[in-house]
């Protein structure tokens, strides 16, 4: 089965509609991690197909979850999960945070190549930047316990805003040491196509 077919029939599994024009970006994405991630070492992960289920399926999975204008993706590292989220969602605005200065090269290289109108990268560690204007939604993947998440990223989030955090097993043991200022508000077992391992989707509010 080649790249393109499992993208679409992951794509359809996950209730989404996607143009070709968005499909064909999200494959020329895996290589372009390829080719930089031989010198730059972006993921542990170098197969092309478990790249495409590990990381474009698996971040394309909390798509019909989030609705929101802004989104910062905090500790973006290759761009996951934003990028692919940018692609799905043309009408949101992506931030992607990361402090490492080569990965964010990679990211503004993406951005260029992949023609994303609505990403913009900031170099940064997530607990000193300061944005001029506050995100409707805060996601992370694979960043650091719910606890930390929120002490370092919550303060990104306007009135309102969501924390969201994606996690692999039931984060439920995380959720209790959470600080007060901070409840679930959901929790969402994920299926990824072709990937046979858990997924849940953290949404944390405001007290």
């Amino acid at each position: 089965m080649t790249l393109e077919t499992t993208l679409a029939g992951g794509v359809t599994d996950l209730g989404l509609k996607l143009p070709a024009t968005v499909q064909s970006k999200l494959l020329d994405y895996i290589v372009l991690i390829s080719k930089w991630n031989r010198v730059y070492n972006l993921t542990a992960v170098r197969d092309p197909e478990k790249m495409l289920t590990h990381h474009i399926l698996d971040s394309l999975a909390v798509v019909p979850h989030i609705h929101a204008h802004t989104i910062a993706d905090v500790g973006s590292g290759a761009g996951l999960p934003g990028i692919p989220i940018a692609l799905a969602l043309p009408d949101s605005k992506v931030t992607l945070l990361d402090s490492n200065q080569k990965k964010c090269a990679f990211l503004n290289q993406a951005i260029i190549e992949l023609a994303l109108e609505n990403v913009k990268v900031v170099c940064s560690r997530v607990e000193v930047w300061k944005s001029e204007s506050l995100f409707d939604l805060v996601i992370s993947r694979a960043f650091s316990e719910l606890a930390e998440f929120v002490k370092v990223a919550a303060h990104l989030c306007k009135s309102g805003g969501i924390l969201v955090a994606m996690k692999g097993a039931d984060p439920t043991a995380e959720v209790r040491q959470l600080p007060g200022t901070h409840h679930l508000s959901r929790l969402i077992p994920l299926k990824v196509p072709g990937l046979d391992a858990q997924r849940h989707l953290v949404f944390l509010q405001a007290a």
